[in-house]
C-alpha cells in the first residue's frame, strides 16, 4: 500500500532536505579519508536518516541510554560512515569527530559498533540479525508498557537471510505494532544485483511482508515528504500490526558521477575525483 499523503509544512521538510545534504556531505568526508569505502550506500540512506534523525525519533543526545528513547536498529554495519553522519546531525557528535573515521582507536569503526560509538543502537554487519534484535526490543517494550517505536533498517541483500524471515513471521503473529522496518531496495549486493520485484504500485518485496500479517508502504526512498507520511502513519496506527517501508533508492545518490557507477558496493574515488564528487553534490542541492 502507498503512505497516505497529508499536507507538511514547507519549512520541515526544507529542514530535513537540508540535513540529508549535510549527511552526505559528511559522508563523503569520511570516505575521502581512506579514498574508498561504503560511499554509493551512504549517499543512498541519506534521506531516510535525515527523516529519522532530525524528525521522527525520539532521542537524548545527552543521555544515549535514556530508557525512554525510540531505538533504531541499523542492520548493515558497513553502513557506518552514513549513521555516523546523522548522528553529528542528531547531536550525539562532533563534526570534527568524522575526521577520526576508521582510523586507529577511533570511536568510529568503518562497520558500526554499539560499544564504540554513542548513539548506536547495535553492533551490525552480520546480516540476518536487525530484524531478529528489533523484534526482541519491541517485545520487551510492549511487555513493559512502553509506548516507544522500534525501528529497524536493512538492506535488500539482508533479504536473503532466513532469520529475517523468521522475524518476520513472529512479528507479525505476536502483532507488534510498534516495530518498524525500513528495507533499503538499492538492487545490490556484495557478489551481484537483488530481485526486489517490479512495478510501480507493489514491490514483491512488499507483498511478502503483507502476507507475513505486516502493513507495507511502498515508495521512493528519496521522498521525503512520501517518507514522513509513511513513518506518521505508522506511529500513529491503532491496528496493531508491525510496518515495514519498502524504499527504492538511487546508489551514489546526488553525485552523477557515482550514481551511474558499474560496481557500486564498495567503491574506489580516485584522488582527483572527489573535488568533482563534492562539486556535484553541491550543484544537485542546490537546483533542488
Amino acid at each position: 500500500m502507498s503512505p497516505t499523503t497529508a499536507a507538511i509544512a514547507q519549512e520541515r521538510l526544507e529542514n530535513i532536505r537540508s540535513s540529508a545534504f549535510r549527511i552526505r556531505q559528511h559522508a563523503i568526508t569520511q570516505a575521502e579519508l581512506q579514498g574508498q569505502g561504503y560511499i554509493g550506500q551512504a549517499l543512498d540512506l541519506a534521506d531516510i536518516l535525515a527523516v529519522l534523525y532530525t524528525d521522527q525519533l525520539q532521542l537524548n543526545p545527552e543521555n544515549p541510554k535514556d530508557p525512554e528513547r525510540d531505538r533504531c536498529f541499523m542492520s548493515m554495519g558497513h553502513y557506518g560512515l552514513a549513521l555516523y553522519a546523522a548522528l553529528v546531525e542528531a547531536g550525539f557528535l562532533a563534526e570534527e569527530e568524522l575526521q577520526t573515521y576508521a582510523a586507529d582507536n577511533s570511536r568510529l569503526p568503518m562497520s558500526a559498533m554499539s560499544t564504540y560509538t554513542p548513539g548506536v543502537e547495535i553492533s551490525g554487519g552480520s546480516l540476518g540479525h536487525g530484524l531478529p534484535i528489533a523484534l526482541g526490543a519491541s517485545l520487551a517494550l510492549t511487555r513493559q508498557g512502553k509506548q516507544q517505536v522500534v525501528v529497524n533498517l536493512l538492506s535488500d541483500g539482508e533479504l536473503d537471510e532466513g532469520s529475517t524471515w523468521e522475524a518476520a513471521k513472529v512479528a507479525g503473529d505476536l502483532a507488534m505494532g510498534n516495530l518498524i522496518a525500513i528495507v533499503d531496495v538499492n538492487g545490490q549486493q556484495a557478489d551481484g544485483p537483488t530481485r526486489p520485484g517490479t512495478g510501480t504500485t507493489a514491490s514483491a518485496t512488499a507483498h511478502r511482508f503483507e502476507s507475513f500479517g505486516w502493513i507495507a508502504h511502498d515508495l521512493d526512498g528519496h521522498d521525503i515528504e512520501a517518507l514522513v507520511s509513511a513513518l506518521e502513519d505508522a506511529r500513529a496506527s491503532q491496528d496493531n500490526k508491525p510496518h515495514v517501508l519498502v524504499c527504492r533508492t538511487i546508489m551514489g545518490k546526488g553525485v552523477p558521477m557515482l550514481e551511474s557507477r558499474d560496481k557500486l558496493h564498495f567503491m574506489k574515488v580516485a584522488p582527483n575525483e572527489w573535488i568533482q564528487v563534492k562539486k556535484q553534490l553541491e550543484e544537485g542541492y542546490k537546483n533542488g
